[in-house]
């Protein structure tokens, strides 16, 4: 069981985190805990979460961040798929379910399990140009 920096009562993975909710448990750190999905889109899908309960990537302090990367690299290694996507969503528009930060690591074993993406469908690339694009660059720098 671990102690949470920053909780929230109310949230599923701060109780995860604590011990009150069962999960199977990949890895632990100091930082993060990584766990099976309960609902996995493949063999191996694992939840990679801070022990910070925050609600985005820009509340999570850095040590967090820090941690979560390294956790995420053996999690994807331990699935023992060589190909996988790693999700992380921001925001209920961008289809994040609980305000807690988590990444989910989904193995891609073939074409019809895992993550399924098609860039047609579900990937709405625009064109644009190199003034467009330097127009973005100085509004993300100021």
């Amino acid at each position: 069981m671990s102690s949470l920096a920053h909780k929230d009562d109310k949230c599923i993975f701060c109780a995860i985190i604590e011990g009150k909710i069962p999960s199977f448990k990949v890895l632990e750190t100091e930082h993060s805990i990584a766990f099976l999905d309960i609902s996995p889109v493949s063999e191996g899908h694992t939840q990679v979460i801070p022990k910070y309960h925050a609600k985005t990537l820009a509340d999570l302090p850095e040590e967090y961040l820090k941690d979560i990367g390294p956790v995420l690299k053996k999690v994807a290694l331990a699935s023992g798929a060589d190909q996988y996507n790693i999700l992380q969503n921001n925001g209920k528009l961008a289809f994040q379910h609980v305000d807690h930060v988590h990444f989910h690591v989904i193995p891609k074993p073939n074409e019809k399990e895992g993550l399924i993406l098609t860039l047609s469908d579900n990937w709405p690339a625009r064109q644009v140009d190199k003034e467009q694009l330097g127009a973005v660059l100085e509004k993300m720098k100021s």
